[in-house]
């Protein structure tokens, strides 16, 4: 008897399994991986604590790249004073987003160099290209990475050739504002003599000349029109913005960031709200 009471007992609780394994929403699709990955390395300097504070509301809210993986960082040189330490320490454990390199802060000594030399030590995985762009540089994630994505992963140099009238991604170099290199070639660099031997110079020129003569960068793309410096500052190397823009240089004034912001409508995913207005 105690038995048939105890499987009777049992009856209601199986029946509550069932139902809830028969209730139990289906599960949710993994997202798929992404087909390209890409380290975007900006390089600045510890003291711009309000430029790196824009540049992640301009990052950090801009639609995500469909089916790619964009990382950006802050790229900076040793830390040289106490305040600098403090601050960007509380940079990183609040963002996670700032590479500190061993060098001394410059722009055309060897920075860039240490940049690409370092990271295959540094990071934790690879990635499909490194992109090193300038802190007054406005880079669209998802233009960006449609635009790398039909390209090959390997031996590529990407960004806006230099000299500006010219078309042949062959003939000069790409402009510091934005350039890509395949991983392969980041793995060069920090393996090669050649760039050590020519570390000091206009550094977007060097990594052009370090590609040169190591007869690297087999595949090399200009991104003409969608890469250029701000309407009017810098003759044929600028001209008016347009929708389909990856890279806008020589934003060095708020002026010109509110501009180039408002022609990309960079808050329409602002939702209405009663708790701010903006007339």
């Amino acid at each position: 008897m105690r038995a048939r009471w105890a499987v009777l007992g049992m009856v209601p609780f199986a029946v509550l399994l069932c139902f809830a394994f028969l209730v139990r929403p289906p599960p949710v699709p993994a997202a798929p991986p992404p087909e390209l990955s890409v380290l975007v390395g900006v390089l600045t300097r510890p003291e711009k604590y309000a430029s790196r504070h824009l540049l992640r509301l301009v990052y950090g809210t801009q639609p995500a790249a469909p089916l790619a993986q964009v990382d950006v960082r802050f790229v900076l040189c040793r830390l040289a004073t106490d305040e600098q330490r403090l601050l960007v320490a509380l940079e990183i454990l609040r963002f996670g987003d700032v590479i500190v390199l061993n060098c001394t802060e410059n722009m055309n000594s060897g920075k860039t160099h240490t940049f690409f030399s370092s990271l295959p030590g540094i990071l934790p995985r690879r990635y499909d290209y490194v992109m090193k762009a300038d802190d007054d540089a406005f880079i669209r994630v998802a233009p960006l990475a449609a635009a790398l994505r039909p390209l090959s992963r390997h031996d590529l140099y990407f960004g806006y050739g230099i000299p500006c009238a010219g078309e042949d991604p062959y003939a000069g170099y790409m402009s510091g504002m934005g350039y890509a290199l395949s991983w392969d070639l980041v793995e060069w660099i920090a393996a090669s003599d050649i760039p050590v031997a020519e570390l000091r110079g206009p550094e977007d020129k060097l990594v052009g000349r370090w590609l040169d003569r190591g007869k690297k960068a087999a595949h090399r793309h200009t991104a003409k029109r969608a890469m250029y410096d701000y309407p009017g500052v810098n003759g044929r190397c600028s001209h008016e913005l347009l929708p389909e823009t990856v890279a806008v240089h020589r934003l060095k004034t708020p002026e010109r960031w509110t501009t180039v912001l408002r022609f990309f409508n960079a808050t329409a995913a602002l939702p209405p709200s009663k708790l701010y207005r903006f007339d």
